[in-house]
């Protein structure tokens, strides 16, 4: 760029001040350009002949300067005042190491003075914030701290923080903080600081918005103080009083938790009864008295009256004539009494004889009535001990008989083996036997009436007892005093839980009915001409496999034989699970039992491993195997979050007392097998189930699980005090081993023609998940709505032999094969086809195998036999099989046609 004119002489009427240099007035600020609108650059100076802008170290063109001249009234001074325009071209056409900039330079007749840089950048603003604020849930009085990134900017973007769509002033509320680095702090959480809470972003571009985050101040319940103890429930004797607390203090609010603890308390009392006095026996006559009159006397202290009973009714003393006639009365001779007094005595006499002969009537009358009760079946006060030798269930003579209740057991129980489910069952907890007849005479005695057919027989239980119980059958539990006879004779014999199947080379399918237990025998894994019996059961008694440390069971112990059968293809073995694969919580391992009886680990889930293969589905694991055996699958806890998956299910019937309905309460692992062995037992005691059941998700967090009823309908129905809640230790649940655990509560009507009964059974695990199954039922079997056990597929064909026993028609499966096994240059091998079917891990076991789509198929079989068709192979086979010319011809028809044939031939 040129120069200015620097010859042009200054006019004579404005003074030169040649020793001055120039002075900048206005320096050039900095700019930003906004979208494509340019900026002026502005500079000022006195005394000044020229002023020219420079940028970027290279002089602008003078015909881009806009120049005013002016003079300073002051000084006298010529003012001259320039600006320039920069355009967003030709800030992005330069790149230079630093950013565009500008500066002045004016000239005086001393010399020249250079302004400040000013620079020139391209504003901006993007959309997305490099941090949004997160959603918080925080206690009362607790911390909150948003954090927010706004986007990137040029200038860069000043933050404000919007509350529910409002601007939050941090200069008026102290508690809130929004200076330190774009964040919202508040200091002490408030129940007003719950709300939406939004980062805004602006410069001189444009205004960004980010995500809204939610803050939820909440509150934990807090207990109140105790009440007064409560008046004792009964004016006397034995009773209880209660206090009570509610979580008021504060109340829970906004999800905040519940409080801890028991909201009743109750203890028992004793008060006086009232004791109503009783004359002792009246005192000899008295020395007769110069009135002819004899006395005696009696007082009221057998006992006295206390404790506010009433006093002895009648006199307290007796007189009468003492002389027999010969006695002056009013100083006369007898003889000269009136006859009505000799009258008197006559008729006293009479009516002492009739008393006499009533008396005598009524002892008589009660002295045959006895007899004859003594001599009937029931009314015996003493019997041969002899009759109760041999049994060990008979009664305790230690225990007594509680007597405030009529056949109400007291205490809780919670069960866990099979013997003391059968032990302590409806029949024996609630009813005594037939043969043997209880009655009741006082409070310290219990006599037994043995009828001439009583028999009483003992027989040894198949099963053993975990942990070293020691059994003993004649308390059943510390608080329940009530005898309890159980007639061993009564008690089931378990059938093993077995099913067999012979099977060729067409290979078939072997199922446990309702266990989820199945055995898949492929086609070819029998060589031709051969054919093998097969057997497959499950492990009823104690588990063999005994856990290492934090280890636990998780399947039912399966085994398959015989041991000695070789395969040439792997066959697939299906065992339920109640684990929560849901989240990543689990090492869970597949073991087997060696022929020492010792168990080994095969590998774990997530292995890769060729000698085996397992697919974990959420309520299954489907395993191929090579050889038969005892398997079961354990897992190994890695964090407290991991769950088990628990069945809930309420049991009922009556009672021997027409008054006592029984609820029995079943948390059990959730797999079929577990919950089959309740069934079974219910059906012995002639149990119903009241409603379906429900899953619980147990988590392994040491915390314990309650069982409690509530809302029982008042006036119609009772619970024993103290039973309504019952608590089970968190080892006993989480360490079941597959053992039905149940605890029994026992209620009452108040009247004979109370027939409907509706309930809550509330089963919750401390600090885990809850759930409620809601009890509405008739108590009287012909008006009961009956609910299924078990869906009926499993049941029909136990064993399925040849074609029909697979989804999959032979033929197809023999094209897929042909077209898969074989490697394709495009990945459409069976490869794919296993990543389609949700085969993803351990694919290096199929690369093993002679035609890993086969296996892959049987695996398929194995995983969808419950499933309703074949749609989710004919997605997999439409997707990847739109390049092969093989499967062109497999259409969906065809899938379709066969899922119909194998469902017909199922019966399903």
């Amino acid at each position: 760029m040129g120069g200015a004119d620097n010859g042009e002489a200054l006019p004579e009427s404005i003074p030169s001040a040649p020793g001055t240099l120039p002075h900048f007035i206005e320096e050039p600020d900095d700019a930003y350009i906004i979208k494509s609108n340019p900026i002026a650059l502005r500079c000022k100076a006195r005394p000044a002949m020229q002023i020219f802008f420079k940028c970027n170290g290279e002089w602008v063109h003078q015909n881009e300067h806009v120049s005013e001249e002016s003079l300073d009234e002051s000084s006298g001074l010529k003012v001259r005042e320039v600006f320039i325009n920069v355009t967003r071209q030709q800030v992005e056409d330069f790149h230079g190491p630093e950013d565009y900039w500008c500066q002045c330079v004016a000239w005086s007749h001393l010399g020249t003075s250079k302004s400040r840089k000013a620079s020139v950048r391209i504003a901006y603003l993007r959309k997305n914030f490099e941090q949004d604020p997160q959603g918080r849930e925080v206690p009362i009085e607790g911390m909150i701290v948003l954090h927010c990134r706004p986007p990137e900017g040029v200038p860069a973007a000043e933050v404000e923080w919007l509350k529910n769509e409002e601007p939050i002033d941090s200069e008026q509320d102290e508690n809130i903080d929004t200076r330190a680095d774009h964040n919202l702090i508040i200091r002490q959480a408030r129940l007003s600081d719950s709300g939406n809470y939004t980062c805004m972003a602006a410069n001189i571009v444009a205004k960004r918005r980010s995500l809204s985050a939610t803050v939820v101040v909440y509150v934990n319940g807090g207990w109140s103080s105790w009440t007064e103890w409560s008046a004792c429930n009964v004016r006397c004797g034995r009773g209880w009083q209660k206090r009570s607390r509610t979580c008021t203090n504060p109340a829970p609010l906004n999800g905040g938790a519940f409080c801890e603890g028991m909201s009743v308390q109750k203890i028992t009392c004793t008060s006086l009864c009232p004791v109503d006095g009783s004359w002792e026996v009246w005192s000899e006559w008295s020395v007769c008295s110069p009135e002819c009159e004899h006395l005696r006397i009696r007082e009221c202290t057998a006992p006295p009256p206390r404790n506010g009973g009433k006093f002895c009714e009648g006199l307290s003393q007796e007189s009468e004539n003492c002389t027999d006639g010969l006695c002056i009365l009013d100083k006369k001779p007898l003889h000269e009494i009136k006859p009505q007094s000799i009258e008197n005595a006559s008729d006293i006499a009479l009516y002492s004889g009739l008393g006499a002969a009533v008396v005598a009537v009524a002892v008589l009358v009660i002295g045959v009535t006895l007899y004859r009760r003594s001599q009937s079946d029931y009314g015996v006060d003493v019997i041969d001990s002899s009759a109760l030798t041999g049994n060990p269930l008979l009664l305790n003579s230690s225990m007594q008989p509680d007597l405030t209740v009529s056949r109400t057991y007291s205490g809780p129980i919670c069960l866990q083996d099979p013997l003391d489910k059968e032990l302590m069952t409806e029949s024996s907890l609630f009813n005594p036997l037939s043969d043997i007849k209880v009655k009741v005479q006082s409070s310290f005695m219990v006599s037994l009436g043995v009828s001439e057919r009583a028999e009483y027989h003992g027989k040894n239980h198949s099963g053993t007892f975990p942990h070293g119980n020691n059994r003993s059958f004649s308390t059943m539990h510390p608080r329940n005093k009530t005898p309890y006879i159980q007639n061993l004779s009564s008690l089931p014999t378990r059938t093993e839980l077995r099913t067999t199947g012979v099977f060729g080379h067409l290979g078939g399918r072997l199922v446990m009915p309702n266990t989820g237990v199945s055995l898949l025998i492929p086609h070819g894994a029998i060589p031709e001409e051969n054919s093998w019996e097969i057997y497959m059961s499950i492990n009823q008694g104690e588990p063999s496999l005994q856990s290492d440390g934090s280890e636990v069971l998780l399947s039912p112990e399966v085994t398959c034989g015989p041991p000695d059968m070789t395969v040439t293809t792997p066959f697939a073995l299906t065992i339920p699970h109640c684990a929560d694969v849901s989240s990543e919580h689990w090492n869970i391992h597949l073991k087997k039992r060696t022929q020492q009886g010792k168990w080994e680990e095969v590998m774990s889930v997530e292995d890769e491993s060729t000698s085996c293969y397992c697919l974990l589905d959420p309520f299954a694991c489907h395993v191929l195997l090579d050889s038969f055996g005892t398997y079961a699958l354990t897992g190994e806890p890695i964090t407290d979050c991991a769950v088990k998956q628990l069945k809930v299910a309420v049991f009922g019937c009556m009672s021997c007392n027409s008054l006592d309905y029984n609820l029995r309460v079943y948390c059990v692992d959730n797999t079929p097998w577990a919950f089959q062995e309740v069934v079974s037992d219910e059906r012995h005691q002639g149990g119903q189930l009241l409603e379906e059941p429900k899953l619980l998700h147990f988590k392994g967090n040491t915390f314990s699980l309650q069982i409690s009823v509530l809302d029982i309908p008042p006036f119609l129905w009772r619970i024993k005090p103290f039973t309504a809640c019952q608590e089970v230790p968190f080892s006993r649940v989480w360490c079941s081993n597959q053992q039905p655990l149940h605890c029994a509560f026992s209620l009452e009507r108040y009247t004979p023609t109370t027939t409907q009964l509706s309930c809550k059974i509330c089963i919750r695990q401390l600090k885990g998940h809850e759930q409620i199954l809601q009890v509405q039922t008739s108590i009287l079997e012909s008006e009961r709505e009956t609910i299924t056990f078990f869906a009926q597929e499993d049941s029909t064909f136990p064993a399925q032999t040849g074609p029909k026993a697979f989804k999959i028609p032979y033929s197809i499966r023999q094209r897929i094969c042909a077209t898969f096994d074989t490697p394709n240059a495009k990945g459409k091998d069976w490869q794919m086809l296993a990543q389609k079917n949700s085969i993803n891990r351990n694919l290096s076991y199929f690369a093993t195998q002679s035609s890993p789509s086969a296996v892959i198929l049987n695996l398929w079989e194995a995983r969808h036999q419950h499933d309703g068709d074949l749609d989710s192979l004919a997605c997999a086979l439409e997707e990847i099989g739109r390049t092969h010319t093989k499967l062109s011809n497999i259409t969906e028809s065809q899938l379709d046609e066969a899922d119909f044939n194998y469902s017909r031939q199922n019966g399903l």
